[in-house]
This record gives C-alpha cells, structure tokens and sequence, in this order.
C-alpha cells in the first residue's frame, strides 16, 4: 500500500515554528512556490530558505543551490518543501536525509513512493502530494478535522 499523509503529522508541521527549505522556490512569481512559500512565512510563521539552481535570494531571504549549502546556524531544517517534479524529487529527498532534516513536504502532484519510503525509514516525517495553503483552507472550513 502506498504512502498515506497522518493529519496529525500535518498539522504538528504547519502548526510548530521551524525552519523550512524551499526546494524549487525562485523569483519566478508566476509559480506555485513564490506564492506558497509566502504563505508558509507570512500566515504559518515559518522562517524559510529558498532553494534554487542559482541560489537566488526570493522574499528577502537568502537562497542555496543545494540543501548541503545552507549553513550549520540554520540547522536543523525542519521541513524540506519540495516544488519539484516526481522524477527529481527522489534526489532531493536523499539530501533531506543527508542534512538531517526533521521532514519532507511533497507538493501537489509530487509522489514518489519509493523517496517517502526511504524517508520514513530514515526518521523523517513525510506528507506527499498535499498543499500547506490547501490543508489549511480546508481545516478552516472543516474544523473537526
């Protein structure tokens, strides 16, 4: 049976202050992650960390080309969001787990089942093909959940 997202999991990550690693966040507003990643900051209280292939800065915050960049006083990671595609997403869940990070978020249409696997096996916590802004919009319209 394939991965299935913990509510509980869910709401400890968007709930509990940490640093998050933006994987595939750029200056690019026209993508989900610009805007996304504003959420994560500005309603959840998230500090974040862009994580781009030139290491470009993005809402005033300094940008990596790679996890393995980010500097010891950033650590730990807490969650690393991943706006990449499923065929490259395996590859960024490996260097979660070499950082150290605490989770992954897979986003909206990112599913690697064999990449959550390793994460779970690794200690991580792990939400798969799910939105933070989505999960909170239905919470809010859905508070029994």
């Amino acid at each position: 049976m394939g991965h299935v997202n913990d509510p509980e999991v869910i709401e400890r990550l968007m709930n509990t202050s940490g640093r998050w690693a933006i994987v595939g966040l750029s200056q690019n507003q026209w993508r989900s992650a610009y805007s996304v990643s504003e959420f994560v900051r500005d309603e959840l209280g998230q500090r974040i960390i862009p994580i781009n292939p030139r290491g470009e800065d993005v809402h005033g915050e300094t940008g990596y080309k790679h996890l393995a960049d980010i500097p010891p006083e950033l650590h730990p990671i807490d969650v690393v969001d991943c706006f990449v595609n499923s065929q490259r997403v395996g590859e960024v869940v490996d260097e979660a787990i070499a950082v150290g990070a605490k989770a992954v978020w897979l986003q909206l249409g990112v599913i690697d089942e064999a990449a959550a696997e390793r994460a779970k096996k690794a200690g991580l916590d792990v939400v798969m093909n799910s939105c933070p802004a989505q999960e909170a919009w239905r919470r809010a319209k859905s508070p029994g959940i």
